[in-house]
């Protein structure tokens, strides 16, 4: 009895788990108006241009910090040049800023989930 009650609550916890995706999770509708995808990606979530000039490029990759904020590295599709990123979600509205010079130059895009 108590063997089949480990297993029960064992199969429950994993399934939960994987059913309870980070709200980051899914796609997003940029400000050029491109879809972009955020997946895990060992222990992170990376994102990927789905549609728009850049389809398939990779343009990031953000670790959840807590609070609904992500720090990274986020890429711009257009040059290639890597900044410092960093992303808060709010509702369905995801605020993204990249930065150099150690957060003193910083622009940022609000993009929506779709």
């Amino acid at each position: 009895m108590f063997r089949r009650l480990s297993v029960a609550v064992a199969a429950t916890m994993l399934f939960t788990g994987a059913a309870l995706a980070d709200p980051i999770e899914g796609n997003w509708r940029t400000e050029t108006g491109s879809t972009a995808k955020f997946s895990p990606c060992g222990g992170s979530f990376c994102i990927k241009l789905t549609t728009g000039e850049h389809a398939g490029k990779s343009i990031g990759k953000l670790s959840a910090t807590g609070g609904n904020k992500y720090r990274g590295e986020i890429t711009d599709p257009a040059d290639d040049k890597t900044y410092t990123g960093k992303a808060t979600l709010n509702g369905n509205s995801l605020r993204m800023q990249g930065c150099v010079f150690g957060g003193l130059i910083c622009q940022s895009q609000t993009w929506t989930r779709i």
